[in-house]
């Protein structure tokens, strides 16, 4: 079954939800960056992250960056999500990993650090894009982006995000939920809502088991008057091209390109998020330096 998440709201508007179902997208950005368990999970996540945020945006072509840099052994995470659906990331040292914790459970907040800060980057066509930072509270990212919406947005959030690696290290479920509380949410619908969450499985086991985004939304919200707004699908998709490429070879200069052509008769340049190889001949590189 396609990943896809679905958004929702009660219907007096004071609740606004996000449910997304990401095991395929999360086991492809593992394929692609050959992640270690640990990795994977907390790549996953952000990727999980990214496009429930995403789709909070309100055009296609709105852009959102989401950048993790905790200071720990497996550098920075960085992820790029748009209102459409469709995401990329990628994390420093993909292979890194860490001994489980004592619970059993990867050890992302580890392998992320907690000496640093999540940056959110959205870019809606406007002259600046917005950018909203805040400090670290874990490294085990659900955490850092509920804080960050505390901090930063004065959004009172509730993130849940997990990944389930399987023995053969593949992904075997992956998923997560943004529920927010808006103005006109009363006392009443926060304790019911806590005592529900209290009750509740982790994500990854929900999906794991089955549950769709509708069962988890439905299950989360059985006492409250809900209803889904919109259903979309999602997928972990690279947007390079060698026209973009282009571009990059255009910001070295003249010089620098003239030193790829004398040296190595060529350039290779690849993605980080795809690792897609664009390879660049001589006359390639000569056309390009005319054209600057």
């Amino acid at each position: 079954m396609k990943d896809y998440l679905i958004r929702g709201t009660d219907k007096l508007g004071r609740i606004r939800v996000l449910v997304a179902k990401t095991t395929a997208m999360v086991e492809e950005s593992r394929k692609i960056h050959n992640t270690s368990p640990t990795a994977t999970a907390a790549l996953g996540r952000s990727l999980t992250a990214g496009v429930l945020m995403g789709a909070m945006m309100k055009n296609e072509k709105d852009v959102l960056t989401f950048k993790i840099n905790g200071k720990g052994p497996g550098g920075n995470i960085l992820v790029v999500a748009r209102n459409n659906g469709t995401i990329k990331g990628e994390i420093m040292h993909p292979s890194v990993d860490l001994p489980s914790r004592k619970d059993g459970k990867l050890d992302v907040g580890g392998l992320v650090g907690n000496n640093g800060t999540l940056t959110i980057i959205m870019d809606l066509g406007l002259k600046e894009p917005y950018v909203g930072i805040s400090k670290l509270v874990s490294g085990e990212i659900a955490e850092d982006l509920a804080h960050y919406y505390a901090y930063s947005e004065q959004q009172p959030s509730v993130v849940s995000l997990g990944v389930l690696v399987d023995k053969d290290i593949s992904v075997k479920a992956a998923g997560g939920y943004i529920i927010q509380l808006l103005p006109g949410c009363t006392e009443e619908d926060i304790v019911l809502l806590e005592n529900k969450l209290k009750e509740i499985k982790p994500v990854s086991a929900l999906i794991d088991e089955g549950l769709s985004p509708e069962d988890i939304f439905n299950n989360i919200f059985e006492d409250f008057e809900m209803k889904i707004l919109e259903k979309k699908d999602i997928e972990y998709k690279c947007d390079c091209s060698k026209e973009k490429i282009v571009k990059v070879i255009k910001g070295l200069g003249k010089t620098e390109i003239n030193a790829m052509i004398e040296e190595d008769s060529g350039a290779e340049v690849m993605c980080h998020f795809c690792n897609t190889k664009h390879k660049f001949d001589e006359e390639e590189l000569k056309k390009i330096m005319i054209d600057i």
